[in-house]
């Protein structure tokens, strides 16, 4: 004798799959998807083996595939159809995942950065072993006034999530013992991953003289010289480029608060 299937409820249905009733009642209504009887007063009933195909609706639609899009596939489903779908599809969950460890990446390095910052009170000066970054660049000297333009750019070729890494300054030696202030290298940011981008640098592994600035950033050219002031004392050579970065600009309300960090890579003996 075969066992009768136990009918679910509309409420009973949309439980299991954890979505609403006025969901199903929507597909109903639009012809995607049907319950599999309806009794004389009006009362939807599922059956448990309708399950799996309401699950790939679900993909499907979690996908990015419009109601209509999904609609004409099922109308007449091919193995090709359904090809294309998975191939197209794939490519874009790809992206979705890399964005979301951009993102994870992005809260783990502001994390640290204020763990860091709740330490440090004033100023200091210390040498930290680096590990070699790729640095995304952009050519800025800061005698322009309107940052807007060139966020803007910025937002378009390096993307949103690298410009939530935060974007740091860089300048040369040079100017950085003549104390010329005036003009900078360029922007920089930390590259979140290998993307293909225009202008990009190494900033290479090694030890670097570091030193840590709260306040405004007009105080800057102290620090600058208190780090050539202890490189000579310890008789260190500096090489490269002098690199500053921001680090708790998004957790404070006064600048009196905002901490900067330079970094000057300290040349090897060979």
């Amino acid at each position: 004798m075969k066992k009768e299937i136990k009918r679910l409820t509309t409420a009973q249905f949309a439980k299991l799959h954890e979505v609403n009733k006025r969901t199903l009642h929507y597909y109903d209504e639009i012809g995607l998807f049907h319950p599999l009887t309806k009794a004389e007063n009006g009362y939807r009933y599922y059956d448990i083996s309708q399950s799996i195909d309401f699950e790939y609706i679900r993909m499907l639609k979690e996908l990015n595939m419009s109601i209509e899009e999904i609609e004409t596939y099922r109308k007449n489903p091919t193995p090709a159809d359904f090809l294309k779908i998975v191939n197209e599809k794939e490519k874009e969950v790809d992206k979705q995942i890399q964005r979301l460890k951009d993102i994870k990446a992005v809260m783990q390095s502001k994390k640290e950065q204020i763990i860091f910052c709740e330490t440090l009170h004033q100023q200091k000066i210390r040498i930290e072993e680096c590990k070699s970054e790729r640095l995304l660049v952009y050519p800025y000297d800061f005698l322009e006034d309107d940052m807007t333009q060139i966020f803007s750019h910025l937002k378009d070729i390096w993307g949103i999530e690298q410009i939530r890494m935060g974007m740091g300054s860089f300048i040369s030696l040079d100017n950085v013992y003549k104390m010329n202030f005036d003009k900078y290298e360029g922007i920089y940011t930390i590259a979140l991953n290998k993307k293909s981008v225009p202008n990009s640098l190494i900033k290479p592994k090694g030890k670097y003289l570091c030193g840590y600035q709260k306040g405004a950033w007009d105080k800057l050219p102290i620090l600058y010289q208190q780090i050539l002031d202890y490189a000579n004392k310890n008789n260190l050579n500096l090489t490269g480029y002098a690199y500053e970065i921001g680090l708790n600009d998004f957790v404070i309300s006064n600048e009196t608060d905002y901490i900067t960090k330079i970094m000057i890579k300290i040349e090897e003996n060979s």
